[in-house]
Formats: C-alpha cells, sequence, structure tokens
C-alpha cells in the first residue's frame, strides 16, 4: 500500500529560523555577537508554547525572546511571510502524492498570529509553494498519539522529542532533519532507530527507497524491539 507521511512544517519545510533572525535583528541589533544572554527580569507570561532556533536562543535572553514572539504575534499572516528550505521540495512531494498515491499529511505547533487562523495561513503557503490541498493539522501535543491516530508510515520532523515520540508510540518511521548534526546525535539517532537526514530532499529519497522496498512499518517495529519498546 502506498505510504502515509506527515510533515512538520518549521525547520523542514519552512524556514522560520531566518525569518526570526530577522526580527531578532530589527528588534536587538547586535544579538549575534553575544555569547550568552543577558541577564534579564522575570519573562513575559504571554510567551507563546513555541521556542526560537536553536542559534538565537543560545543568544537571546527570554525578554528578547518574548519580544521577538510579539512581534510575530502581531504580524498579520505571518506564517504566509517565510520562505521554503528547498523551493523544489514541495512540488517534488506534491508529484510523487499524485503519481504514487501518498497520503500526506502537514503537522505544526505554529502559535497564533494577527491574521487568519494559523490552519489557514499554513494551506494557503502550501498552496502557493506547489501542493495542491494541502491536509494541515495544527497540533501542539506529543507526535507520537498523533501519529498512532493518523497510522503513519513515516514522520519527518527536526525536533528529537518529536521523533522519539513517535517511535515510542506508534509504527511510524521517524525521520530526523538535522543539517548540521553533531557526533552525539548521529549516535543517539542510530541507536534508537531514528533515520538522520540532512533536509527535506534527502528525507523524500529516504522514503522512496524504503516504499519502492516494501519496508515501511516493519522497520520501525524492528527499530522498537531494538530498544525494548
Amino acid at each position: 500500500m502506498p505510504p502515509r507521511i506527515a510533515f512538520d512544517l518549521d525547520g523542514v519545510l519552512a524556514d522560520f529560523a531566518g525569518a526570526y533572525e530577522r526580527i531578532a535583528d530589527e528588534l536587538h541589533p547586535g544579538w549575534r555577537s553575544s555569547a550568552a544572554p543577558p541577564p534579564d527580569a522575570a519573562p513575559d507570561e504571554q510567551t507563546p508554547p513555541a521556542t526560537p532556533p536553536p542559534g538565537a536562543a543560545q543568544r537571546l535572553s527570554r525578554r528578547r525572546q518574548d519580544a521577538v514572539w510579539r512581534s510575530i504575534r502581531s504580524t498579520p499572516d505571518f506564517w504566509l511571510t517565510l520562505e521554503p528550505i528547498d523551493p523544489e521540495v514541495i512540488p517534488r512531494l506534491q508529484e510523487r502524492a499524485l503519481r504514487l498515491g501518498w497520503d500526506t499529511f502537514f503537522v505544526t505547533q505554529r502559535p497564533a498570529t494577527a491574521g487568519a487562523a494559523v490552519q489557514r495561513q499554513t494551506q494557503l503557503w502550501l498552496v502557493e509553494q506547489g501542493f495542491a490541498l494541502p491536509s494541515v493539522i495544527v497540533h501542539a501535543a506529543s507526535r507520537g498519539p498523533l501519529a498512532a491516530a493518523l497510522e503513519l508510515d513515516f514522520l519527518v520532523d527536526d525536533t528529537v522529542q518529536h521523533c522519539v515520540d513517535t517511535l515510542g508510540a506508534s509504527s511510524a518511521r521517524p525521520i530526523l532533519v538535522d543539517a548540521d548534526p553533531d557526533p552525539a546525535t548521529e549516535a543517539n539517532a542510530r541507536r534508537l532507530g531514528i533515520e538522520l537526514c540532512s533536509g527535506p530532499a534527502e528525507s523524500l529519497a529516504l522514503i522512496e527507497q524504503a516504499a519502492a522496498s516494501g519496508a515501511l512499518r516493519s522497520l520501525a517495529r524492528s527499530a522498537r524491539r531494538r530498544i525494548g519498546w
């Protein structure tokens, strides 16, 4: 049967890191040269349930992160302004979904902004990038139960915890997108049975290879047995 696949958005298909850092540049000139965040008073309690990219998180104080998020939340249809990480990937994904019958979902935990609902913004963005009629799920909780409910074969994500949750709670095969993995990340991914790739194009190639060989959920089950789940 054709695979059922879910793609995370930010850090996998959409360049949220670039947009976040451009706002940080506008609000906090010189933050890139800071080795550590400066001391701050108590953080803004309105911080949304999302985190900045690792590079920014290491050099922005919590209060400055709050300022960036306030700017994001107040920007009408902010999620429509992002650039794709690889402009060729989403049209390729559309082509394969149509030709090979892939059931494709897009999952995000984006917070609300001014303008249209997050789901609507994300759908429109995917259409603009070349994927017609996208199925978008806004979901802030663990990806494991969601992967099980959707009966996924693959989850492509850039968050280690989402991949671990998926492996532990479903028969889906998680693929971790990490453009610059360190040795510890690589070793842990291999130990857990999580596939590692450098970008969305490579994740597509991995899915195609597995689908062509017929090795879909059996690979995830083998990984779960290997680590005792």
